[in-house]
């Protein structure tokens, strides 16, 4: 795992001193991706300069240092990410001539790019990987990310300069970057908690998006870089939906596990030490069991605990740890330790970023760096195999409402609306037990009111996702950008309406928010996080799989995955509801981070970024100070967005 970064300049001014400092600067500012080796290439004559930081992984030796040049010297090539069938790519490419000095699957990439070009190579690959490729012959740079975007990239076009990084600090970092908030994008990330790709905080600045590469070359329009998709969740679903796994529920676990077994051998091979972030649910438990049903010695497994009852899932780790035999570190934290972390958030999460389990997150990655490189973990898995409860539920509220005509269900829905803003329920100026009831009703249906609206399964869920439905009122005059959540033109052409919702999470909440928040996580203390329920394969199966194999008569998803882990581990130690990584957000903000908050979302400053209205702003902060809304999710995206400001404009 490292970080890269570089730039493409429209006319080559610079020399070749002046292209190597400014691409360092860039490298450096992401140097915790990866602390062991640094590196930059530069040609002068072209304008270009790549860099790479290093977490060395495989080939510690110097003949996987980056940027990489390829054995005919027309490539350079500066690779973020890990190809697990390297090795067979390897052996390929062998026997067609091409020749090697070490054993990284940097060298692979590169050979078989050359005989392949980066397209097909990309096709070939099962990994996670962002990557810039310059080609001397042709004068292009070529940026690509993995299929499931493990791996970040963001690049953007300023003053004739193409930057790219695996981080906006690297971007940050350019002296032609010019530091503009989209207020679009803004509205955007108040809306879902996270930005959707190709969506940046800054403008100028775009996400590649996942299983994609663009072609840049000097001087051209931003405009007319446009990125070409290699795969994609959309045409898997489409896929699986026309050719449905047709076996039985046993020949579907059977072939789960073959391909889980497989895919977390792949990703056990390392040159440094190997672990796994295990929770005790059901997908972290079933990769650690894998892990340990074929390693020689007791896996390295680690979790966190908190004392406060309701967040700790660390005992029913320990007990699966026990069950398997693994070598097991627990550590058990307060909120003291929780909270200390907070302000350092806008430093690892460098665009706002606002899904509070990114604490905890961060606490298990730094935990497992003091003994491992390298942690599996269970990422995928709700995505997947339908882990998440909004999946039956929407579906259940879906054949319910769906017979309330939408012109009705609209009426009802502003209805909630309008009766949540009504001022005496929504100031808690009236008392008594009567008053509280009211204002809790007006704002559970206010809650509801986008999934009253939706026509389908897809728009429920959307509704579910979505912290706040009103973000231009928080942002004046900024406008809806499309994301797979809002636009119908990015939905799969399902009739399986669970399918279908499983497909917009793929490519929206899993890798927008969650792999954003391990990515940054694990990055920020330089720990290595691979994922096999992520191998491209397993998410095909996955996608194919009737609803029946994924969601059991009671409800509880997972069914396959469930049934592969129940072959390793007793069903009674982890057959229980899903909690995740909670935090109290909530109660802290009236408590112990209300004097934090209250100077981030203090009048003044809200008034001097001149991007966010104050008075609704402050409305909902006394809203929630006064115990009468519960408005933590939009608070702690405002929040995170006035400490990144704070941070980087």
């Amino acid at each position: 795992m490292c970080g890269i970064a570089g730039f493409l300049l429209a006319e080559a001014r610079l020399a070749t001193a002046a292209l190597a400092a400014a691409a360092a600067a860039m490298t450096d500012a992401i140097a915790r991706r990866g602390p062991d080796d640094a590196g930059i290439w530069t040609d002068a004559t072209a304008g270009v300069a790549l860099g790479h930081r290093r977490l060395s992984i495989l080939d510690l030796s110097a003949a996987g240092h980056q940027p990489m040049l390829s054995e005919d010297g027309r490539f350079v090539l500066s690779f973020n990410g890990e190809i697990y069938n390297f090795q067979d790519l390897r052996d390929e490419l062998a026997g067609k001539g091409h020749h090697f000095r070490g054993h990284s699957d940097t060298e692979v990439l590169l050979a078989g790019i050359r005989e392949w070009g980066a397209e097909e190579t990309l096709r070939r690959c099962n990994g996670m990987l962002a990557f810039a490729l310059w080609d001397a012959e042709d004068r292009t740079l070529t940026l690509a990310r993995d299929r499931l975007g493990k791996k970040p990239l963001y690049y953007g076009c300023f003053a004739g300069a193409w930057l790219f990084g695996s981080e906006l600090k690297a971007l940050m970092a350019h002296p032609a970057f010019r530091r503009s908030v989209d207020r679009d994008a803004l509205a955007t990330y108040l809306q879902f908690d996270y930005l959707p790709a190709p969506w940046c905080i800054f403008e100028g600045v775009r996400k590649l998006p996942p299983a994609s590469f663009v072609v840049l070359h000097a001087g051209i329009s931003a405009a007319s870089a446009q990125p070409v998709s290699y795969w994609s969740a959309r045409q898997a679903a489409e896929d699986g939906a026309r050719r449905p796994f047709a076996g039985s529920f046993a020949e579907a676990t059977d072939t789960l596990a073959e391909l889980l077994t497989d895919a977390v051998g792949k990703r056990m091979i390392a040159d440094v030490s190997l672990g796994a972030l295990l929770s005790g649910g059901i997908d972290s438990s079933t990769i650690v069991a894998l892990m340990q049903a074929v390693a020689s010695r007791p896996v390295k497994t680690f979790c966190i605990g908190f004392h406060e009852a309701k967040l700790n899932e660390a005992e029913h780790a320990a007990a699966i740890a026990r069950h398997l035999g693994t070598d097991h570190t627990e550590l058990y934290l307060s909120a003291a330790d929780a909270l200390a972390l907070v302000p350092k958030l806008p430093e690892i999460y460098d665009e706002p970023f606002a899904d509070p389990s990114q604490l905890p997150t961060f606490l298990v990655s730094k935990l497992a760096r003091r003994q491992v490189t390298v942690a599996l973990t269970g990422d995928g898995g709700d995505e997947l195999f339908a882990g998440y409860s909004a999946y039956p539920r929407c579906l259940k509220q879906w054949q319910t409402w769906r017979r309330i005509p939408a012109g009705v269900r609209s009426g009802i829905a502003g209805a909630a609306g309008a009766a949540a803003e009504m001022p005496w329920l929504a100031d808690g100026i009236s008392q008594g037990m009567a008053a509280r009831r009211l204002r809790k009703l007006a704002a559970r249906l206010a809650s509801r009111s986008a999934r009253l609206r939706g026509a389908t399964p897809v728009a429920m869920l959307a509704g579910k996702r979505t912290a706040f439905d009103r973000p231009q009122a928080l942002v004046p005059g900024a406008r809806p950008l499309a994301t797979v959540l809002t636009d119908p033109a990015r939905a799969a052409a399902v009739a399986d309406p669970l399918l279908a919702m499983q497909q917009v999470d793929i490519e929206g909440y899993l890798t927008d928010d969650v792999l954003v928040k391990v990515d940054r996580a694990s990055m920020a203390v330089a720990l290595e996080v691979r994922s096999p329920l992520l191998d491209w394969r397993i998410a095909e199966f996955a996608l194919s799989l009737p609803a029946a194999m994924k969601l059991g008569p009671d409800g509880d998803g997972k069914r396959v995955l469930r049934a592969v882990l129940a072959r390793h581990v007793p069903q009674a130690l982890w057959d229980r509801p899903k909690a995740g990584f909670s935090v109290p957000i909530e109660a802290w903000l009236r408590g112990p981070l209300r004097d934090w908050a209250e100077a981030l979302l203090e009048e003044q400053l809200l008034s001097q970024g001149g991007l966010l209205a104050p008075a609704p702003v402050r409305r909902l902060w006394a809203q929630h100070q006064a115990g009468s809304h519960n408005h933590e999710r939009i608070l702690w995206s405002l929040l995170m967005f006035q400490a990144w400001l704070v941070r980087w404009r």
